[in-house]
């Protein structure tokens, strides 16, 4: 392994490595390391105090280790004399079980052992603002439906093709990009992989896509939702389960087109679907998008229900096509990491305990919701998917050592914010 990436270093010119893992609140950390040092990185990982970045970790643990996978290699295409590493996260020679990419890769095994594949793509959505923050960098694009708009995508032509031409280079087979709901808003999609290899993109994507933005002078924000009266930042899932080269979950006989077992995974992640919150939808700001007013364009996007569908945007899952579905829950500040882990985890429960998803609806959700008894609610804020998930068997079950280190850490930030004074409060309750 260190001789392979020691050997790569000359062949492609690659003068440092960054070794980069993500932490629990999806925060990417690395070290540059510079290519005469790779091969003893490769065997021992380079060392971090674990403490200082956002695991379950105090200040008199030892060193936390980051040994890079020579699989994720990334050369960067804006920057080819950088190598960028994935890297799986070991403490006293020993896996840390609550790192997130060691807690996919426990849920891949589990898989494995049935002889199944996750496989699955991501719809990344992002927008493009000035470098405060304060509001979207484009002020000429003020459309009140800006979405697919060809003049505004167009302005931003230099950004976009720079990141779809990366990704072309890195074979990540992206077949389209557009200008999404919101103003500002974009989204870039590439194809469908197994599950731990679209987690690395996924994670890989976030940092270039912030990077190239940078390059031009802009700011790349993935926050569930920026902006109030905008669409906010999903981050769409399209999950299919495979046995060698067939998809389990296709079956052209049934009336929806997905078998058995995908109706059961559905059923799993409808069961579990207040616990995933607090994984897939991770922050105070994340239940802005979920649990949202209609927005200037007409409509959220987002899911404010536990309801299956087709071909239908207003459920949480929707089923395109039969041999896959489309979970609409997850925002832009989910981990590329624990979001997968988590849905394999309740879907693996729903197969194994063949649940069922119910009946499914046809309706428009965000007009007729009212009109059909739903079982299950999304929360309404951090505190009750937390709480969710603190009372959920299936996903502590499976995730293990993860959740009350999640736990931990996520009621911190939310204690965090609720000692937080804001001027909302000062405007209504000063003349109490």
């Amino acid at each position: 392994m260190a001789n392979d990436l020691v050997e790569t270093a000359k062949e492609r010119a690659i003068k440092y490595f960054l070794i980069s893992y993500t932490d629990l609140f999806g925060n990417q950390r690395a070290k540059l390391v510079p290519a005469s040092a790779i091969g003893e990185m490769s065997k021992n990982g380079a060392g971090f105090a674990g403490f200082a970045t956002w695991l379950d970790m105090t200040p008199a643990d030892p060193d936390l280790f980051a040994v890079p996978d020579p699989e994720s290699l990334v050369q960067l295409p804006w920057k080819r004399e950088v190598g960028w590493l994935a890297a799986d996260l070991f403490m006293n020679g020993r896996p840390v079980e609550h790192a997130p990419r060691n807690v996919l890769q426990a849920q891949l095994k589990r898989a494995q052992a049935d002889g199944m594949e996750m496989k699955n793509g991501v719809e990344c959505e992002f927008f493009l603002i000035a470098p405060d923050g304060t509001s979207i960098a484009d002020h000429a694009d003020t459309q009140v439906k800006p979405c697919y708009d060809q003049q505004a995508l167009m302005r931003r032509y230099d950004v976009i093709t720079e990141i779809c031409d990366a990704m072309a280079e890195l074979g990540w087979r992206p077949y389209q990009n557009d200008h999404e709901d919101a103003n500002g808003q974009f989204e870039m999609n590439w194809h469908y992989d197994n599950a731990l290899v679209t987690a690395d993109r996924h994670s890989f994507f976030k940092y270039m896509t912030k990077a190239i933005a940078e390059k031009h002078g802009l700011r790349a924000t993935f926050m569930p939702k920026p902006f109030a009266n905008l669409t906010g930042n999903g981050c769409h899932m399209h999950v299919s389960m495979w046995k060698g080269d067939r998809n389990v979950f296709a079956d052209g006989a049934s009336e929806q087109g997905l078998s058995p077992t995908g109706l059961a995974f559905i059923g799993g992640l409808m069961h579990s679907a207040d616990a995933l919150a607090a994984i897939l939808n991770p922050t105070v700001n994340s239940y802005k998008r979920i649990n949202a007013p209609r927005t200037l364009s007409g409509a959220t996007w987002s899911p404010n229900s536990v309801t299956w569908t087709g071909n239908n945007r207003t459920h949480m899952i929707r089923v395109p096509e039969g041999d896959r579905f489309e979970l609409r829950l997850a925002d832009g500040a989910a981990n590329p990491y624990l979001m997968p882990a988590a849905v394999l985890a309740a879907g693996l429960d729903g197969v194994a305990n063949k649940r069922d998803p119910g009946k499914r609806l046809d309706i428009n959700m965000y007009t007729d919701g009212h009109t059909v008894d739903v079982k299950k609610r999304l929360p309404l804020n951090l505190l009750d998917a937390l709480r969710a998930l603190e009372a959920s068997d299936v996903l502590k079950g499976a995730l293990g050592e993860l959740v009350p280190s999640y736990l931990k850490l996520k009621h911190e930030e939310w204690n965090s914010f609720a000692s937080h004074l804001t001027d909302w409060e000062r405007q209504t309750t000063l003349d109490c």
